[in-house]
């Protein structure tokens, strides 16, 4: 049996409306969002409603349809479950969607995949036959410096950057010496989990120009400041990625041909005796008994023995879970684990800078990092991150300063970027531990919990915050429930 795919409400047109579009008033494009995409790939049938269906008609329900839901479903579905995917938003993906811009394929989310150091994508990549590609090299490298923005040699840059980055991460081997299983040497976490980058930064006690040439990253992954963000959570990537400069510049070197959501789509035809159910935001999930009652906001219920949520942490609190959820979970939830304030970015220009890496340092940029990406017929592609909860990316003004911040001077087209934060679905972008919670969320935040798993991206062992982290967590969810 093929997965049915159904979805409330009307059909939505052109781009996905969780996502800023504006353009400058030179140029007016048209951009085909993930959302159209995705359900003219998928075949997606649409309806204005679907009543809640009989008791028993279901196994287990999963609730989203990112990397981790999808691939729950499908190893339930392998499995002869009878599946149904709630997913709140008009597309599937999640945080991780494909979109169109100046006639290029963009990721409006996850991005970058490594099949060498990320396994479970990489299996994935290989079960379904996805290629790869890889973007032109940077032809040049802005870097910030206590006199401004200035241009470096790019080799002498990079460089001179991984020499401070490795000094950063010393140690990290071994308190993360099985890297996939992060918990391994809790003995020797404990001192260290408690710190978090700006700690380690005054320990190294970098000269200010070089502090510079760290911060900007550190201080834009941690959520805005280098005091946010816990040590152990960029130092458990370095290790992830082989515990080199060259395993970590891989990380952010592959993407997709034909998008993530080429993956995706495979994934979900590849999930029998599923159904998929689109607008449908979750409002509660109780326990029956022999039963768990999962209430849509539009008040529809379904039933099944067992459900996996597979949102990200910071959405667990918009769900009223009866009996409440455990210690370590409300924590998570209430603390956060995704960062709240993430924006990504893609600027259309026309350019004479070509292909530049720009970053900024800490406090001194709102849009800290940026880097080319794909060649339009009109100019570039440039990919933008940033953490700044004042940056309105919908204003082209605003974007054009910081990307003047930067030292950068862009004839911007047109910006197409995504709110995280404000996202209701999302309620923070990537994933970023702050201090103590590796080791005092994560042992109980790991553990089965009867007939309702978690499944995130969040809480991944490996990869937290990326495909892979979710692809695995999908899959301990269906261990966790067997």
């Amino acid at each position: 049996m093929k997965i049915r795919r159904e979805r409330f409400a009307a059909a939505h047109e052109g781009t996905a409306p969780d996502t800023a579009r504006v353009t400058s008033r030179r140029t007016v494009l048209k951009v085909a969002g993930a959302a159209a995409v995705g359900a003219s790939a998928l075949g997606v049938s649409l309806s204005s409603g679907a009543p809640a269906a009989a008791a028993g008609a279901y196994d287990v329900i999963v609730i989203g349809a990112g990397f981790a839901g999808v691939t729950a479903a499908r190893e339930l579905s392998k499995q002869g479950k009878r599946v149904l995917i709630l997913e709140a938003r008009h597309r599937i993906g999640g945080q991780t969607w494909t979109a169109t811009v100046g006639g290029q394929l963009v990721e409006m989310g996850g991005t970058w995949v490594d099949p060498a150091t990320m396994p479970h994508v990489g299996a994935e990549l290989q079960r379904y036959g996805i290629q790869l590609q890889e973007e032109g090299a940077i032809e040049r490298l802005i870097l910030p410096t206590p006199a401004g923005p200035l241009e470096h040699d790019v080799a002498t840059g990079f460089a001179h950057a991984a020499e401070l980055r490795v000094r950063l991460f010393e140690g990290s081997a071994q308190y993360f010496e099985r890297p996939m299983d992060p918990l391994y040497r809790l003995d020797l976490l404990q001192s260290v989990d408690a710190k978090s980058l700006r700690d380690r930064l005054t320990e190294l006690a970098y000269s200010p120009a070089d502090e510079m040439l760290v911060n900007g990253e550190t201080a834009l992954l941690s959520g805005g400041s280098s005091t946010q963000g816990g040590l152990t959570t960029l130092a458990h990537r370095w290790q992830l990625a082989g515990g080199t400069e060259t395993g970590w510049n891989n990380t952010l070197r592959w993407t997709m041909k034909g998008g993530t959501l080429g993956l995706l789509n495979a994934m979900l035809k590849d999930s029998v005796n599923a159904r998929l159910i689109l607008n449908s935001p979750v409002a509660s999930v109780a326990d029956g008994g022999a039963l768990r009652y999962v209430t849509t906001k539009s008040g529809v219920q379904y039933s099944a023995p067992a459900v996996i949520v597979a949102v990200p942490a910071n959405v667990w609190q918009t769900i009223r879970f009866s009996p409440s959820l455990p210690a370590a979970h409300c924590a998570a939830t209430t603390q956060g684990i995704g960062v709240a304030s993430a924006k990504k970015l893609w600027i259309h220009a026309r350019s004479g800078q070509g292909r530049v890496f720009a970053q900024g340092a800490e406090g001194g940029a709102s849009i800290p990092w940026m880097q080319a990406g794909p060649a339009t017929a009109e100019g570039q592609l440039y990919v933008g991150f940033s953490a700044d909860p004042n940056l309105d990316v919908r204003n082209v003004a605003q974007v054009k300063a910081a990307v003047k911040q930067l030292g950068v001077d862009l004839d911007i087209i047109s910006v197409t970027a995504h709110d995280y934060g404000n996202d209701p679905y999302s309620r923070g972008g990537w994933s970023f531990r702050k201090r103590k919670q590796l080791t005092t969320l994560y042992p109980q935040i790991l553990q089965p919990n009867g007939k309702i798993a978690f499944a995130s991206s969040d809480i991944a062992n490996g990869w937290s915050g990326y495909m892979d982290g979710a692809i695995e967590s999908g899959l301990r969810a269906v261990k966790q429930l067997a």
